[in-house]
């Protein structure tokens, strides 16, 4: 086909049979797959190879001898295979076969890899060779060295009964290896690891625990101990070393003269055996070997041979001397040489009693001597021994006296004769032991207990007391003495610590600590004298405080408080604080107080005031009371009301919900029973006033009173009012039960209307006039009986007045120990009404409220207080009184002490100078 068009069509030649083409596998590795394939180990493998073929040839991967990782990922495609190996390890190092398969043949291609990777463990590790305190072990390489060349081995040990392995040699480079300084006896596990660039390889260990031991030592000293017509007894020493592992037995041969072979005649667990069954006059050689779990000792021979004869005699002793004598701690020993035949059997007594060896006493016997061996020597050892030797033939025996001599016993009775500041006098008794010879003297240490360091008093103390001065008052000691004789000094016997001080102690602790009062800004403590005052009189008292919260006492006192309380000025207002108090004498300080209640630095409210008993019936009472004139500056939350029963009886509440009026009907009384009454008022910040005043004894029956009215002086004369002006008639009222109150004016009865308002409450009423104009009366009436009538005077208008200011300089012009004088000047202005008195205040220094001096008004401008307490500082404050009621509080005048006035001397009388020239001088003096 052309632009011109289709051409002519061409024939095929013959028939055309469509069959798919057949092409053999082929596999195609990239040249990095041609070399070694290095993965650093937890890396990733990826093989991707090329493959072609058709049809399209199934592929398989494997791990020339091995299996193939369970981790392996296998991808095939038409084109490619992969295998993925996630996180490989030293295991996965080998030879990879890729193998691709058609009908048209098969296809082959390995892939060799190499894991970067610390090696695997050695392999075919031995124990070569066990010494009782080494071991030699070997080892092959691991058969994956991780793709890099082995560096070194590591070797380490671990006792049976530890769990951890302990390093021997960390940089082993040959394939064996010989540990040495093994606990001889003990069984040890081995382990090697072998290391590369890449890291430390797996462990190889010892399948079983090896015991560090070898075979024995020969026996030592092989001794004929006797020769009879047909026997030979032998004796031997156990081996200078076991091995490392305990002896199982020995084994003892014989050789005949003339014969070349040995026979075993015996094999014994003890030292000794006797061989029968030789012939008369006949000669043997004899050898012994010791036996453990390794093996079989060299053999230690007898050196001359034996000839079998008899050769009998009795036991002959042959001592030089019969006294032996030893320091105590040295090692006692007692040879005792003898001649018998056959070898006797030796018995020794102490003090007429069988002598039982123990590890300290040890006898030793052999054919010609008889050892006694005493490890360190003590007094115990002293006494008279007794050896016997007994044998076929016939028997002796002989004394041996043994004397030991040691240092002496410590001294007794040891006790403190006087204590005093600056000595302490000490005596006690000689020791019950001298050691053997005489005490020479005594040493005399002591020490501060605070310390471990002992310092020598005196080394050379011949009598058996010491006074020893220059102590260091108020430190505590502690002495100790020892006796010394010429062999050594004893052991130190100890007194009791003691207190270098006067006879008397320290105070005990003050008590009965309290807060007597708390504010926001003050706090005044209060304690009671400790009831020991430690035989010294009290010189003063320390003070220490803590917010509730803390752990840390603070000391608020500088020098010494000699009051028996303390005015704390630094509290923060809000916190809670506790409060310790410690005494001081003139030998020293003694233990805190314990700490006083939780107080919170808060002002504290009031208490209720006029607590009024309103209506008695034969099972209640009825209460009313005021609230408190200052609330602490937190809002009055309610009020606790308590009762006792008279004559004897603790406060009980009477409300157990919160009250917050301020009346309550006291129910569940006793008729008859009489009762007293009190309030407490609590406020938002959870602090309870003082109880109020209580009512006094009160019946509890049906009670009638007849009603009363009290009013004020002013309203029974002339008020005088501004026209136009209010006028308000205040009276309290009483009744029981409370009365029924009506106003009357005119004879009519009045009520709230116009320009009159009336008020009234169970305790008191009012009555209000806009315009008073004309005599009004009122009269209060209940239903059992009627009460007195008041009138008022008649009203005229004037002007108001109001409040003096306050009254100035305030000063105190005397004092002495229990009064002062206090005076002042008129307040500035009066307020337009004149003033009819003055109402004068103090308080104490150490204090926190103002109390009242004079209970009446004082018209002068002078006033005398008195009842006061000698010592205490006081300042005072003046009210001024006028119709309106009080000023505002003057200025308080300076704290004054309470004591008596000091004047100074008046000048001496008859003075009398007699004048002294002196050559040279150009002063003269007086000679008395």
């Amino acid at each position: 086909m052309n632009a011109a068009g289709v051409g002519e069509h061409v024939d095929l030649p013959g028939l055309v049979v469509p069959a798919e083409k057949l092409e053999a596998p082929e596999i195609e590795l990239d040249t990095a797959l041609r070399k070694i394939v290095n993965v650093r180990a937890c890396s990733t493998l990826h093989l991707s190879v090329t493959i072609r073929g058709r049809p399209e040839p199934e592929v398989k991967w494997s791990k020339e001898g091995g299996t193939l990782s369970e981790r392996a990922q296998i991808e095939v495609t038409s084109s490619y295979t992969v295998l993925l190996i996630e996180n490989v390890n030293r295991n996965d190092t080998g030879k990879y076969v890729l193998t691709a398969e058609n009908c048209s043949g098969s296809k082959s291609a390995f892939i060799n890899v190499r894991i970067l990777d610390s090696p695997s463990a050695p392999t075919n590790l031995e124990v070569k060779d066990v010494k009782r305190d080494s071991v030699s072990i070997s080892w092959e390489p691991p058969v994956i060295d991780g793709g890099a060349k082995i560096s070194h081995y590591i070797v380490e040990k671990r006792e049976e009964a530890r769990k951890a392995f302990t390093s021997v040699c960390s940089s082993c480079v040959r394939n064996s290896y010989k540990i040495d300084n093994l606990q001889e006896g003990c069984f040890y596990y081995f382990r090697v690891l072998a290391v590369n660039e890449f890291g430390t390889g797996l462990p190889a260990e010892t399948a079983d625990a090896v015991k560090v031991s070898e075979v024995p030592l020969p026996p030592v000293k092989i001794t004929l101990s006797d020769v009879t017509c047909n026997s030979v007894r032998l004796s031997w020493e156990k081996p200078d070393h076991d091995g490392g592992s305990k002896i199982t037995c020995y084994t003892v041969e014989m050789q005949a003269k003339g014969e070349d072979t040995w026979t075993i005649c015996s094999e014994s667990k003890a030292l000794e055996v006797t061989i029968n069954g030789l012939t008369k006059g006949k000669e043997y050689f004899f050898r012994v070997s010791a036996v453990n779990e390794k093996g079989q000792s060299e053999p230690k021979t007898l050196l001359a041979p034996v000839t079998v004869k008899d050769t009998s005699a009795g036991p002959v002793i042959n001592l030089l001397s019969n006294s032996f004598s030893v320091k105590a701690g040295n090692d006692l020993k007692i040879d005792v040489p003898f001649k018998a035949v056959p070898p006797p059997t030796v018995a020794w007594k102490r003090e007429g009693t069988l002598l039982k060896e123990t590890s300290r006493v040890n006898v030793n016997t052999s054919d010609t001597t008889s050892q006694i061996i005493i490890k360190d020597a003590t007094k115990l050892d002293v006494g008279v021994y007794e050896v016997t030797l007994t044998n076929s033939v016939g028997t002796t025996s002989a004394e041996i006296f043994v004397n030991v001599f040691e240092r002496p016993g410590p001294p007794s009775d040891l006790s403190v004769d006087e204590v005093s500041a600056d000595f302490v006098s000490l005596s006690w008794q000689p020791p019950h032991y001298t050691g053997g010879c005489q005490i020479s003297n005594y040493v005399v240490e002591k020490r501060d207990t605070g310390s471990t360091i002992w310092q020598t008093v005196s080394a050379t103390v011949a009598r058996t007391s010491i006074k020893i001065s220059r102590l260091t008052q108020g430190t505590e000691y502690q002495f100790r003495i020892a006796a010394e004789n010429r062999y050594g000094k004893s052991h130190f016997v100890e007194s009791e610590p003691v207190v270098a001080q006067y006879p008397f102690k320290p105070p005990g602790s003050p008590a009965n600590l309290y807060v007597v009062q708390a504010s926001k800004s003050v706090m005044v403590i209060a304690w009671s004298k400790p009831d020991s005052d430690g035989g010294s009189p009290i010189i003063g008292y320390h003070i220490e405080c803590k917010d509730q919260s803390s752990i840390l006492w603070t000391k608020l006192n500088r020098g010494s408080v000699t009051e028996n309380q303390y005015k704390v000025t630094s509290v923060e207002e809000g916190l809670i604080y506790e409060f310790r108090v410690c005494a001081e004498n003139i030998a020293g300080v003694g233990p805190c107080s314990k700490a006083s209640e939780p107080v919170a630095a808060r002002d504290q409210c009031d208490p209720p005031s006029n607590l009024t008993v309103t209506n008695i019936t034969n099972a209640s009472v009825s209460l009313s009371w005021d609230k408190p004139e200052y609330d602490g500056g937190a809002k009055i939350t309610g009020y606790i009301v308590e009762r006792k029963e008279l004559p004897e009886s603790c406060w009980l509440k009477c409300n157990f919900t919160n009250l917050l009026d301020t009346f309550l009907e006291v129910t569940g009384l006793t008729e008859g029973e009489q009762y007293d009454f009190r309030v407490i008022a609590k406020n938002s910040a959870e602090l309870f006033s003082a109880p109020s005043e209580t009512t006094g004894p009160i019946t509890v029956q049906h009670d009638v009173e007849p009603p009363k009215i009290t009013m004020e002086d002013k309203f029974r004369q002339a008020v005088v009012v501004k026209a136009g002006e209010l006028l308000r008639i205040d009276a309290d009222i009483s009744g029981r039960p409370n009365p029924t109150v009506f106003w009357l004016k005119n004879g009519r009865n009045i009520g709230t209307k116009g320009r009159v308002e009336i008020a009234a409450t169970k305790m008191h009423t009012s009555l209000l006039i806009r315009e008073s104009v004309r005599k009004d009366s009122g009269q209060a009436v209940n239903k059992y009986g009627e009460g007195e009538t008041l009138e008022s005077e008649p009203i005229k208008a004037t002007d108001p007045f109001t409040i003096p200011s306050a009254p100035l300089d305030v000063e105190v012009t005397s004092a002495t120990t229990e009064a002062m004088t206090i005076c002042w000047k008129r307040p500035a202005t009066d307020g337009g009404s004149r003033i009819s008195g003055y109402i004068i205040e103090k308080r104490e220094k150490q204090g926190v409220r103002w109390v009242r001096v004079n209970k009446k008004p004082v018209y002068d401008l002078r006033a005398k207080a008195s009842g006061l307490h000698e010592g205490c500082e006081y300042e005072f404050r003046v009210f001024a009184e006028n119709a309106a009621g009080l000023s505002e509080a003057s200025l308080p005048c300076p704290l004054t002490l309470a004591e008596d006035p000091k004047f100074l001397p008046s000048p001496p009388r008859f003075l009398t100078c007699y004048c002294s020239c002196v050559p040279g001088a150009t002063s003269w003096e007086c000679l008395d």
